[in-house]
């Protein structure tokens, strides 16, 4: 059964919204609501079609038959976690606020400076620059293989136009990057800003996201995570009330099956705290069980991940920072987490003979998901192999985390180069000729001195007299 779900705009909603959600859930039959992946909202078990009509707010999808996607973003970590400076929690909503239409690809609003919700797991990535308002964008279309970089740098206002544009030339079928830009140029007018550097993403240790957590000096937020995924009604329509009355406008998902209140009045922390006590909420899991990533509704996913956490648990081993993930070998979402466990299929029983699944283990490069690289550790292993080796690749993760990572450093400084750019003095825009400006037809490798006195920058139209040189610290 494919469950119904709602798309939630960016996985933020305010407490009214669920509210409503909840007292619909109601009145369907349900007494829990579940979270999904790309921060939506699962109706775990089938409800009655015919009561639809009841709840005309509310848009019922069942994702392999309508074909919406979710949009996905890291709203959730604006504030608390690090991030962008001029990507703030406004700007977050009146950016994703601007796709209007329901996308039929997976988005993705994100800050590469955060770790708790996924970059590249969309088809279409907008990934934040260090240039205001202007966001990278990579792309993976259905077919494609790889996630590949648009070659110019996407203006805040124009990301659901230049969505909608993708959209619509699938039906050309593009293999190609270029061949992308060139289709979405021809449809649509922009605003772009030439990429210049390529997108460098930080590494850092995975968060805690449970608990009580100060930010500044008056305020708190709090995450809850719920083990079985599902969060009971009343517990969540009674939270709503409060955070109403504390004045909090907003409550976002994680797509790790949790959500995060923020901006909890610091004189009210305790209200809150008596009020988790009176529910009998827990929110002490230890991160053995809080960072895994399963499929939806699979009874044996849950049970594999709880013989694994169990096993972790009695040989007191420390995952801090590390994520799991167990995945089918049938699956089309993209792994996001630093280590996966594929089930194979099984192959054709033969008499009455009963066949044991099997399992690969795959871990992400440097144990980084951002990588987008995955190494096989071991192919076609029982279950009972797994914890062992999964224990084996925690410890690999703790001694790479100290030395290999120094030993990358090393090579990598080795390896850092200075070049000659020429960069605008009005608005800092980079020429690199590495990169030409794609906004203006200028083939990559062209050096600055062969542009045409014409030539204007690509962001503030300075003349080509307004650039001067600079020498850019580049990786080689």
């Amino acid at each position: 059964m494919e469950p119904y779900r709602l798309m939630i705009n960016g996985g933020v909603l305010s407490p009214g919204e669920l509210k409503y959600i909840c007292e619909a859930a109601e009145g369907l039959g349900l007494d829990a609501i579940s979270f999904g992946s790309r921060q939506d909202i699962i109706f775990p078990e089938e409800i009655d079609e015919s009561k639809f009509s009841q709840f005309d707010k509310i848009q019922f999808v069942k994702p392999k038959r309508d074909g919406v996607e979710n949009i996905a973003s890291s709203y959730v970590s604006a504030e608390i976690l690090p991030s962008t400076s001029w990507l703030t929690s406004d700007r977050y909503l009146y950016v994703i606020e601007q796709f209007k239409h329901n996308p039929k690809l997976r988005i993705n609003v994100t800050d590469p400076k955060q770790r708790l919700v996924p970059l590249f797991t969309g088809n279409v990535n907008f990934i934040a620059s260090e240039h205001e308002d202007y966001w990278y964008l990579y792309l993976r279309l259905p077919g494609w293989e790889k996630t590949k970089m648009y070659p110019a740098l996407i203006y805040s206002w124009d990301m659901d136009k230049i969505e909608l544009a993708i959209e619509n030339i699938l039906i050309e079928e593009p293999e190609t990057i270029e061949t992308v830009f060139d289709l979405v140029s021809d449809a649509v007018d922009t605003n772009n800003r030439t990429a210049g550097i390529p997108l460098e993403v930080p590494f850092y240790p995975f968060p805690y996201y449970e608990g009580m957590n100060r930010i500044g000096t008056d305020r708190y937020w709090l995450g809850l995570y719920w083990r079985n995924n599902r969060y009971d009604l009343k517990f969540l329509k009674a939270m709503c009330d409060l955070c109403s009355e504390n004045k909090i406008g907003k409550i976002s998902i994680t797509p790790w099956k949790s959500f995060i209140v923020k901006g909890i009045p610091s004189k009210n922390k305790l209200q809150w705290e008596k009020f988790l006590g009176k529910f009998g909420i827990n929110v002490r899991h230890s991160m053995l069980e809080m960072n895994w990533h399963l499929p939806v509704n699979d009874k044996d996913a849950l049970s594999l991940k709880k013989y694994l956490v169990t096993n972790f648990d009695q040989n007191d081993i420390s995952t801090y920072g590390l994520t799991f993930g167990i995945t089918n070998f049938d699956s089309d979402t993209y792994n996001f987490t630093s280590i996966v466990i594929e089930k194979n299929k099984q192959p054709e029983a033969v008499g009455n003979f009963k066949i044991r699944d099997t399992y690969n283990l795959l871990y992400a490069k440097n144990f980084d998901p951002n990588t987008r690289s995955y190494i096989m550790h071991v192919q076609d292993v029982d279950k009972v192999e797994l914890p062992g080796l999964l224990m084996e690749l925690s410890q690999l993760y703790f001694e790479q985390l100290g030395t290999e990572r120094g030993e990358e450093t090393e090579i990598i400084a080795k390896e850092i180069i200075e070049e000659e750019v020429h960069q605008c003095s009005e608005c800092l825009t980079v020429y690199d000729d590495t990169f030409g400006d794609i906004t203006q037809n200028i083939a990559p490798n062209t050096p600055f001195e062969s542009l045409p006195k014409t030539y204007e920058c690509s962001l503030c139209e300075a003349p080509k007299s307004s650039f001067n040189k600079k020498m850019l610290v580049k990786q080689n």
